[in-house]
């Protein structure tokens, strides 16, 4: 035999070698048995090139967490020939959960060079264009793992009585493995809290654990009922659809006295070619969150609710935008008018992203993502509060595999800071006593401005505020602010130039102007009007007189009797908004005072006679002093 049929025979071996793992590779990944099929799928391609089989394994490869490995074959498929825009999807998705923000924008903009209106290209886009404001304020939650022992993985941690029920792969557990990743079925397990250590989790009594796959549970308030999710089997036998996949279902079981679960029935809302899961219940218990992928959703899964009607769960409806997106939205937990729920599909750092929305009149808020370190790169999911409000449980693969982390919320640091400054001479103000009020608990901080000028006060979240500042010869200034609303650290700043107290000096109270031989406050006029009587209600030891001027047109009588007409209806305006009518007093000037050329017999511009058209104010009192003339 020579050589030439020696290499020959040689290849014929090595390609039909290849061959056979590729077809053991396509039978795993078709019956969804990721982690066969990214070995099978390994050895072949280290024989042959195969475009279509670089994509499942890529695919092969991320469903079993093997990040780096996927965007390894992903970047070999490309290389080959374009991808299309799911493939394009999936490989950016990976980048980004391996922090390669850059590679991953770039993904995302070749979607949107294609489909300029994929929504969620776009904000997978921005998000890794600004991936550093996810890590903006980090000291909003502390997170920490907890000790499981011998689980594989755990997630869903929901508290229950005096310890957490949650999901988990046990080591070493009998009985089949699960194709997707050759470990454990998942199965619902108890663990209690002893001082900081957690006792060894225990398989949940009764009848609720199976041959294969139970999940994510959640509990009634008297922890007599639970809503869990579960693989769609019966008795040893998997049901699959015509695509030979199977779905999950939601399930709800009952407690004995002596806590074993039991009474077991299907939702009603089930369905043969979809999937029903991740429930949680109203603390009434009478509305139902859960996700699905039912036909007609936004995409891939969605929340949906179900309200308790008549002994029977009413018919799902989607919650829609802004909640659902082309992503998919899991592991809801409501929380009073809070929603938390993790998602791919809105703006995130990579993977799942846990979010925050709240219902106000009927309406979901846009979601808040709740970044660093509740989110990562990884899947971050099944954010659950415990009764305080302030602490819980989460999920992440950040470490490679699925943990239970538990969290504690902080309050955002709040801060109000600025300077006091003279308005003619632009310096710092010392010596001005400075006040802070705070209008939900009726307190008052004072403190007094040093040299530079400045003041800083802290503050506490979801509270309204009004803080005034006024020293002897100035007229004091005060502004409201509030940190309703606000769940991220902020230094909020307001600055004061403060005027001088002048007697019978004239000041223009900008932006107040009348239509032509009109007295009537127009809209923007009262913006400046309510400023004003801020400012005569901060200073209560000050009388006022508030002075109108017309501009030339008409007799002058007439001038100053609407001009007078304008000085009354200012005057009325501040009365009703609080100002004291004893220390403020209305003037008619006419067109005595014009402030240009506009004359009469002299034509000017409508914006030119306008200006002569103002209001001013002047103080005519400071305490017992009387106005000067």
């Amino acid at each position: 035999m020579n050589k030439i049929t020696v290499v020959i025979i040689a290849g014929l071996a090595f390609g039909s070698c290849a061959r056979q793992h590729l077809v053991k590779a396509d039978k795993a990944y078709e019956r969804l048995a990721f982690a066969e099929a990214a070995r099978s799928y390994d050895k072949a391609l280290a024989r042959v090139t195969d475009r279509e089989a670089l994509l499942r394994a890529a695919d092969a490869h991320a469903n079993v967490n093997d990040l780096a490995g996927a965007a390894e074959r992903f970047a070999q498929a490309k290389a080959l020939a374009p991808l299309s825009m799911t493939d394009e999807m999936r490989y950016g998705q990976v980048l980004q959960s391996l922090g390669k923000h850059e590679q991953a924008a770039e993904r995302f903009a070749s979607i949107l060079a294609q489909e300029p209106t994929d929504q969620r290209a776009h904000e997978l886009m921005l998000s890794c264009e600004a991936h550093a404001a996810f890590y903006a304020d980090s000291s909003l939650y502390t997170v920490t793992p907890i000790t499981l022992s011998g689980m594989v993985s755990a997630f869903s941690a929901t508290p229950y009585k005096d310890g957490i029920i949650f999901a988990g792969e046990k080591e070493g557990a009998p009985g089949q493995r699960n194709p997707w990743n050759d470990r454990p079925f998942l199965d619902l397990f108890s663990s209690t809290r002893t001082g900081g250590a957690w006792s060894t989790p225990k398989p949940i009594a009764g009848e609720v654990n199976g041959r294969y796959h139970e999940g994510p549970a959640t509990f009634s308030a008297d922890g007599r009922t639970m809503y869990f999710t579960r693989s769609d089997y019966y008795k040893f036998r998997l049901t699959k659809d015509g695509n030979a996949v199977s779905h999950l279902q939601l399930f709800r079981a009952e407690s004995d006295d002596q806590g074993h679960w039991g009474n077991i029935h299907q939702f009603a809302y089930n369905g043969d070619e979809f999937s029903t899961g991740h429930a949680t219940l109203s603390a009434d218990g009478h509305t139902l969150y859960f996700i699905s992928d039912a036909p007609g959703g936004a995409g891939g899964t969605d929340i949906y609710r179900s309200e308790w009607r008549n002994e029977a769960w009413s018919i799902p409806e989607n919650v829609g935008s802004p909640i659902n997106t082309a992503g998919n939205e899991m592991f809801p937990m409501l929380k009073g008018d809070s929603l938390f729920f993790s998602s791919n599909g809105h703006g995130n750092m990579g993977g799942l992203d846990i979010f925050l929305s709240v219902i106000r009149n009927g309406e979901w808020s846009v979601p808040e993502n709740l970044n660093y370190p509740v989110n990562t790169p990884h899947d971050d999911f099944s954010f659950v509060l415990a009764a305080d409000g302030r602490s819980g449980y989460l999920s992440s693969d950040r470490s490679g595999d699925d943990r239970v982390y538990a969290f504690t919320m902080h309050d955002p640091t709040l801060v109000l800071q600025g300077v006091f400054s003279d308005e003619t001479t632009h310096s710092p103000m010392a010596g001005v006593e400075v006040t802070l009020i705070d209008v939900t608990t009726g307190e008052a901080t004072t403190l007094l401005t040093g040299p530079d000028g400045s003041y800083m006060f802290p503050l506490a979240p979801g509270h309204d505020y009004k803080v005034k500042g006024g020293k002897d010869g100035m007229f004091t200034a005060s502004r409201e602010m509030t940190t309703k609303g606000q769940r991220t650290s902020r230094t909020y700043t307001e600055d004061f130039d403060l005027k001088a107290v002048v007697l019978d000096k004239p000041i223009l109270v900008e932006n107040i102007y009348y239509d032509y031989d009109r007295w009537d406050i127009r809209p923007e006029a009262a913006l400046e009007l309510d400023k004003l009587a801020r400012l005569f209600k901060d200073n209560p030891n000050l009388s006022f007189e508030l002075g109108s001027h017309t501009d030339s047109r008409a007799s002058d009588l007439y001038n100053t009797v609407l001009s007078e007409a304008r000085a009354n209806s200012a005057v009325d305006y501040l009365i009703r908004s609080g100002v004291d009518p004893d220390r403020i007093t209305a003037r008619g000037h006419g067109e005595r005072y014009l402030v240009n050329h506009c004359r009469n017999g002299v034509e000017c511009t409508e914006e030119e006679h306008q200006a002569n058209r103002r209001t001013e104010f002047k103080v005519t009192k400071v305490g017992g002093t009387a106005q000067a003339h």
